[in-house]
């Protein structure tokens, strides 16, 4: 099911419908069903995924075994480990699947590999990089400054769709609260949409 990802690039890039299937041809799935591992902590793989159906999650393990999610990644959306993809280290986090999950699996070196066949793609890839590192930056000032509903309200801004499919107790890790203030949040909410 590469044409997802073809239309993905045509949607970013001015390229025809020629060019988008010949530059996703190299290009494989992967289905993964629910719970299941796609790098862990310690692995070196230079590629990322992107989300043709299902549901991604990229977290860390602390010392004393807590999950804190980092990001998660729905359909249309590319998840990768900066550590193993960009600079050849072990990776410190891990991706898996919350649900059953077709990516397309996306190798380090598939943008330089294709820029003879669309060659605004090297642009497109400084534009995804540079998107990522403003993602991080808005979502490290989310948990320095921003209160526990600030948060919420913004999860629900990035991710409309999520709160009916992810467990309560993940949506508390990414917003680096506990699962009871998770529920205060939403009972405040809820009492103030319905006053």
């Amino acid at each position: 099911m590469l044409g997802k990802f073809a239309a993905y690039l045509q949607k970013r890039l001015a390229i025809t419908d020629e060019q988008a299937t010949e530059a996703v041809s190299c290009l494989k799935t992967k289905t993964i069903k629910k719970g299941q591992v796609l790098l862990n902590a310690g692995d070196l793989k230079s590629e990322a995924y992107f989300v043709n159906s299902g549901l991604l999650r990229y977290f860390s393990i602390d010392e004393k075994g807590k999950e804190h999610i980092i990001q998660f990644a729905p359909e249309d959306w590319m998840l990768s480990d900066r550590d193993t993809t960009v600079f050849n280290e072990p990776s410190e986090f891990y991706i898996d699947a919350i649900e059953d999950t077709e990516v397309v699996i996306v190798k380090k070196d598939f943008f330089p590999a294709i820029k003879n066949i669309v060659p605004e793609i090297l642009e497109l890839n400084i534009l995804m990089l540079h998107n990522s590192i403003r993602f991080m930056q808005k979502r490290l000032n989310m948990l320095l400054s921003a209160t526990a509903e600030e948060r919420y309200l913004d999860f629900i801004k990035l991710y409309p769709n999520l709160t009916l499919r992810v467990p309560q107790w993940m949506i508390a890790s990414y917003l680096g609260i506990t699962p009871e203030s998770l529920s205060r949040v939403r009972k405040d909410l809820a009492k103030k949409h319905f006053r």
